[in-house]
């Protein structure tokens, strides 16, 4: 297994976003991350945006002989606007020779933050990441749904339902440790919860209890070796969406919590 780290959070361009910003912010991720001894990268799709020559985000990959393997996008349920924005990214990522696209539903920007499955709504969500997956397969990459708190699909039932709308040579999963539970999988994030998460208010209020590796409750250790038991060889990629000190501190406890507990 490869061991990645998420670079989205690097990536904060402010109001005034430039090319120029975005590019040195990308370099600082992946320079650091190959600091710490991390295998390979991923990002949010938006990247794409900032780097119209895919050869400038490769070309600092090589730089640090650290590969960028996975973009992750957000659809918003209007298909007019998302397959064509997915596809745009899909080039991109074909272009630095990305092999997975993450996605998933945007989420709801209003409460209530858990919502009962709604089959509509769901199966629109699954039609459009069909489209994209079949573009995606035509380009050797492979498309990983990611259920996700707050959204259209993060409970049992709804993933169910997605995956019975879906087929699987088109799409496959992300599972996130924080967010849910194992399914069938093509990429995976690694991240920690406190599970006092469950009691905070708001979204917001709960992304906030997402930890570093080893500073929470999930068992990676029984995590990891039922995904070896099951022949599991991809990538592992830690994700954190509010660092608790510094980008490159949360990624350097995590790299070292993999090292020293879990042998990789």
């Amino acid at each position: 297994m490869k061991i990645a780290y998420t670079c989205w959070t690097w990536m904060r361009l402010g109001p005034n976003p430039t090319q120029e910003l975005a590019h040195e912010l990308f370099e600082q991720s992946v320079k650091e991350v190959a600091h710490l001894g991390y295998d390979c990268v991923e990002n949010f799709a938006f990247i794409a945006d900032y780097f119209p020559d895919p050869k400038v985000a490769k070309d600092i990959c090589d730089k640090y002989n650290l590969p960028l393997v996975n973009v992750y996008g957000h659809f918003t349920g209007d298909a007019a606007v998302d397959v064509p924005k997915a596809k745009a990214q899909l080039d991109f990522l074909h272009a630095v020779g990305g092999e997975w696209f993450n996605c998933q539903h945007g989420g709801y920007k209003e409460a209530p933050y858990d919502r009962p499955l709604d089959k509509e709504a769901v199966r629109n969500i699954a039609n459009i990441s069909q489209e994209v997956g079949r573009y995606a397969k035509s380009l050797g990459i492979t498309l990983c749904f990611h259920p996700h708190a707050g959204t259209l699909v993060f409970t049992r039932d709804q993933i169910d339902f997605f995956a019975e709308n879906t087929d699987p040579q088109y799409v496959s999963f992300c599972i996130d440790t924080a967010h849910t539970t194992i399914a069938d999988i093509a990429f995976i994030h690694l991240k920690d919860v406190d599970p006092a998460f469950k009691d905070a208010a708001d979204a917001r209020a709960k992304m906030g209890f997402f930890h570093a590796l080893g500073l929470g409750t999930v068992d990676f250790r029984g995590f990891v070796n039922v995904l070896k038991e099951g022949g599991y060889d991809g990538v592992l990629c830690v994700e954190l969406d509010r660092p608790e000190i510094c980008n490159f501190r949360s990624a350097q406890v995590s790299r070292e919590y993999i090292k020293n507990a879990l042998g990789m």
